[in-house]
């Protein structure tokens, strides 16, 4: 994200169509009752067509202050052709820390090596607890 490489990020990915990649964040309560202050209909686990991974990197090459993802506590489950791995994640714009919580990538071994298959990951941020 921080080289706003688009091309090297979406090779990480099964597919470059995004209706092909399972992608869903999940509110954690303390966030989401802030939110439902000013848009009481909201939901915590909400699918938004344009919240996917192809817009996470066109998101980061447009933004004009950098954008970076760091990892922690990366763990790795496969039987060598399907993976789990599971981590900590912070989300960093300008060096500030906006959003952080749980990501879970599913992924696929394919003849051009590991794929990330789906992501599924809790937001936190300034409202939340913890």
């Amino acid at each position: 994200m921080m080289r706003k490489d688009k091309a090297s990020y979406m090779s990480l990915f099964f597919s470059e169509k995004p209706e092909d990649i399972g992608w869903q964040f999940v509110s954690e309560d303390t966030r989401l009752e802030h939110i439902r202050k000013t848009k009481p209909d909201a939901i915590k686990a909400r699918q938004i067509p344009t919240n996917n991974f192809v817009g996470l990197i066109d998101s980061a090459v447009a933004a004009k202050e950098p954008r970076e993802e760091t990892f922690s506590n990366v763990k790795i489950e496969t039987d060598g052709e399907i993976a789990s791995v599971s981590f900590d994640y912070t989300f960093l714009a300008n060096g500030k820390k906006m959003n952080w919580g749980k990501e879970m990538w599913q992924m696929v071994r394919t003849e051009q090596g590991w794929k990330i298959f789906s992501v599924v990951y809790t937001i936190r941020d300034q409202w939340s607890r913890g």
